[in-house]
């Protein structure tokens, strides 16, 4: 079970507002397409994580290695947290899929500056304990102001590890690259060579999962153009439904 600081959860939930567009999610389908699926989502970091350095500092299995339990996470170039964008972007992407029958698994359930975490070990894990079909973990980079775009990132060919994932990884992070781009969203031109897909050895909440799984960098948050489209109502939901459209293609829904 995902563990949690008991007194984390006597915390209250900052509340994060949402748009009329954003709440009212796409038409109903006429079945369930989705029903008896579990997805994970997992959106990056924690709004309050600056307040506990000492917590998300401290080491925690990465597959092989350690790595601090979390980090702070970018910011906009007008101060908005990446966190909270994030976890603006999940829940609109949230009803959407459990509209189309999904069973939804959050990695974290609020946004408040008075929480921090989980660690990225427990992240990594979250998809095993619920035998999830997939994970998608949610993030905003924090490159140079001169580069825009997504990319997505996937898990290495790692024996004892991520061997078992890799193939339905690499078809998943195809097709979440092909539905952003599908919904208009520009590839990053400042990384992963301008085609938009990045391996890597070196993050827990890959090499740590049992089923497929991709963290994707929606945008570059110093460009004001990506933090537009992440501050957005119409963005968001953009963003969310580029996310669905992957979903379903990658469990083959028509």
């Amino acid at each position: 079970m995902l563990r949690v600081v008991p007194v984390v959860l006597a915390l209250l939930l900052v509340p994060v507002s949402a748009s009329a567009e954003e709440v009212a999610g796409d038409a109903p389908a006429e079945a369930a397409p989705l029903s008896g699926r579990t997805i994970v989502i997992d959106p990056g970091h924690q709004v309050g994580n600056h307040h506990f350095p000492e917590k998300i500092s401290r080491l925690v299995p990465a597959g092989g290695f350690k790595k601090a339990c979390n980090t702070v996470g970018s910011r906009t170039g007008g101060g908005v947290a990446e966190p909270t964008l994030i976890w603006r972007v999940a829940k609109v992407l949230v009803p959407r899929l459990e509209r189309q029958g999904a069973r939804v698994i959050l990695t974290r359930t609020r946004n408040s500056q008075e929480l921090w975490g989980p660690c990225v070990d427990e992240r990594g894990r979250r998809g095993n304990q619920v035998d999830a079909d997939l994970k998608i973990s949610i993030h905003g980079d924090g490159a140079d102001s001169s580069g825009r775009g997504f990319h997505v990132i996937r898990p290495t060919d790692r024996p004892r590890w991520t061997r078992d994932i890799v193939a339905p990884s690499r078809r998943l992070a195809k097709i979440v690259r092909a539905s952003l781009k599908g919904r208009h969203f520009r590839l990053a031109d400042y990384t992963a060579g301008g085609h938009g897909l990045v391996a890597r050895g070196d993050l827990a909440t890959l090499n740590l999962s049992d089923v497929p799984t991709v963290m994707v960098e929606l945008g570059n948050l110093r460009n004001r153009r990506d933090a537009a489209l992440l501050t957005s109502s119409s963005g968001r939901t953009r963003y969310a439904r580029g996310l669905l459209d992957a979903v379903r293609a990658f469990l083959r829904v028509d």
